[in-house]
């Protein structure tokens, strides 16, 4: 088998790992070998279904001695198979960079013979292209849970992000799908790139010239879908990880069924739409303030399909709205619908010097239909039959408001 067969069967087995990540580091060039990152993100390219992947995303090998029941690569699995030498990935890494269709490189691989074996075999292409051949591009590796602490610390001074991959959301879901695979092993290996870095950093606040560790951080990524598991025990499951590993990101995979698959797996892809839900979830528990346990419910575990997650919040609690632009502190405004992180530091910047009006809010481009119901502004107070107030007794009112807004309540 040439390397073109070889690429044509890995770089296809390998878009079923989203854990792509592609920004988040600044490598220099050294005028020695070639390339450099400027932690912005590298070439993109988009699968048939829409996910948007790294040019040169490959397996090292698709021959894996796990029997993981939702994955195409299991040691059961009737597929062809493959297997990349280290070398064979560094030239076409190299080869392709040089013709400027990539920037970086993306490498994971199935477990062949040990998680020592395996990652060894990885650690050796990243170290053959920074040290034989100087490239300064972005190296994402694959951590191997399970892998010796040595190896993963080695792994990290090559590569530009590390992955160990949470792959289910409970363990209970890899006792049923992944029985060789353990959570505390998965995150004992998150937890020594967690614990490494700290220490990198440390030391290069003390003195410039100490060596990176995994400087974009690590990544994980978590199958929803294949399992009955809800979107309440999911971003719990990411809270757990946040909080635990300093995670950079969780990305979140809908399972897609495959020909002869285990009949212990649905027959049914997993909505896209849940995807996007569980990444504006996410996004929400890092960035607006929210907690997992506010996005769902014990009655209602899983997120509307039909409707965003913090929009859902704010029908669900009207007590908390309206929100007065021109008073309220951040942590309300991040909990408007409507407005996004970004503007809501525009607003905090402008208030300072005036008070804000409707006009002042469709210059920042916010969609003003669909913040009316749950903002004051200078010139506006929502209707007290608005559904998103609670009632006429605990409706805020703003003392500028005109007089006209008022007679309702009077």
């Amino acid at each position: 088998m040439n390397v073109q067969q070889k690429l044509e069967i890995l770089a296809d087995a390998a878009k079923y790992d989203a854990s792509c990540a592609s920004s988040g580091a600044k490598r220099s060039g050294n005028g020695q070998g070639i390339g450099h990152s400027d932690g912005m993100g590298i070439c993109h390219s988009y699968t048939p279904d829409g996910r948007c992947v790294s040019l040169l995303k490959i397996l090292l090998t698709n021959f894996c001695t796990y029997d993981c029941v939702f994955c195409v690569n299991r040691v059961s699995s009737d597929i062809q198979r493959a297997r990349f030498t280290p070398e064979e990935v560094a030239n076409l890494t190299l080869d392709f960079y040089k013709r400027n269709y990539i920037e970086g490189l993306f490498l994971s691989s199935g477990i062949i013979q040990s998680p020592d074996y395996t990652m060894e075999q990885l650690i050796r292409v990243a170290k053959t292209l920074r040290t034989v051949h100087h490239f300064g591009g972005y190296i994402h590796l694959k951590a191997i849970p399970g892998a010796s602490e040595l190896l993963i610390k080695e792994a990290g001074l090559y590569a530009d992000r590390l992955s160990a991959n949470i792959e289910l959301p409970t363990q209970q879901d890899l006792v049923q799908l992944a029985p060789e695979k353990k959570s505390a092993i998965i995150e004992s290996t998150m937890s020594q790139i967690a614990v490494r870095k700290d220490e990198a950093d440390e030391d290069r606040r003390k003195t410039r010239t100490a060596p990176k560790f995994a400087a974009a951080g690590q990544s994980t990524q978590m199958v929803v879908g294949a399992t009955p598991a809800s979107d309440r025990q999911i971003l719990s499951t990411a809270t757990h990880l946040y909080g635990q590993y300093k995670l950079r990101r969780i990305y979140y995979t809908g399972f897609s069924p495959y020909p002869a698959a285990d009949a212990r797996l649905p027959l049914k892809a997993s909505p896209m739409m849940r995807e996007h839900r569980l990444y504006q979830s996410d996004w929400l528990m890092r960035y607006y303030g929210f907690r997992a346990d506010e996005l769902t419910s014990d009655d209602a575990p899983d997120l509307s399909l039909t409707q965003d997650p913090k929009t859902t919040w704010a029908e669900a609690h009207p007590e908390f709205f309206p929100v007065d632009v021109n008073a309220a502190p951040r942590e309300s405004l991040l909990r408007v619908p409507g407005i996004g992180y970004q503007n809501v530091e525009r607003i905090l910047s402008i208030r300072r010097y005036h008070r804000l009006l409707l006009e002042d809010l469709r210059k920042l481009h916010v969609r003003t239909k669909s913040v009316l119901p749950y903002l004051i502004t200078g010139d506006h107070l929502p209707s007290l039959t608005t559904p998103a107030t609670a009632s006429a007794s605990n409706t805020q009112l703003d003392l500028f408001a005109p007089i006209s807004a008022l007679t309702g309540s009077l």
